[in-house]
């Protein structure tokens, strides 16, 4: 009976989106809208890799951290350039959706496989008017983030952590880790083989 009661009090809840409003401004679309258009003309065609130099001179233009030795696959998606940094040797795959309405952070050494998600935005659910609310990522050096994973807003992917693919993580990944499955969770603990490491 409680529980009964419950259910009909949040029916009288009401979810009234046509008061919704975008805070990130005029500016910010402006600039976004430019940008979709200087990516698409001019390196949404290029095949795979291919003119990573080029590339990253255009995400530079539009304010993206991107050291010389980064690399951007064509088919990648960058929502906003100057919320991204990109250390030495980290990649963005083919397809790779980079949501960054909040910074995105990748590691050096660090890879984001093909088709992954990573969204640094949602809405609060408990406000009627659902209003946008961010968190940024961080993915911390030597990561790999797996096929089509996605990672949500807030989270931090340690230090030599992999996220298996099309995982779903939500809470942040301890270094040195493997996680799959939706929730994420632990499977085990990842170890590098001592005699590659040092060329034998």
């Amino acid at each position: 009976m409680v529980e009964r009661n419950q259910i009909l009090c949040m029916s009288n809840y009401k979810i009234d989106l046509s008061k919704y409003e975008n805070k990130l401004g005029r500016k910010h679309q402006v600039v976004r809208m430019l940008w979709t258009i200087v990516w698409t003309l001019g390196a949404s065609w290029l095949p795979r890799s291919l003119g990573s130099g080029w590339k990253r001179c255009l995400l530079r233009l539009f304010g993206a951290k991107i050291a010389g030795t980064a690399h951007v696959y064509s088919s990648a998606k960058v929502y906003y350039p100057a919320n991204l940094t990109m250390m030495e040797h980290s990649c963005l795959a083919s397809d790779v959706d980079c949501y960054n309405v909040a910074p995105i952070i990748v590691g050096a050494n660090s890879t984001v496989s093909q088709g992954a998600y990573l969204c640094t935005a949602s809405h609060d659910i408990t406000d009627p008017l659902n209003p946008l609310i961010t968190a940024p990522i961080i993915i911390e050096d030597q990561a790999w983030i797996g096929a089509k994973a996605f990672v949500g807003m807030g989270v931090t992917i340690g230090q030599g952590a992999v996220v298996g693919a099309t995982a779903s993580v939500y809470k942040d990944v301890a270094p040195w880790t493997v996680v799959g499955g939706n929730p994420a969770k632990f499977i085990k603990e990842r170890k590098i083989n001592g005699e590659r490491m040092s060329g034998k």
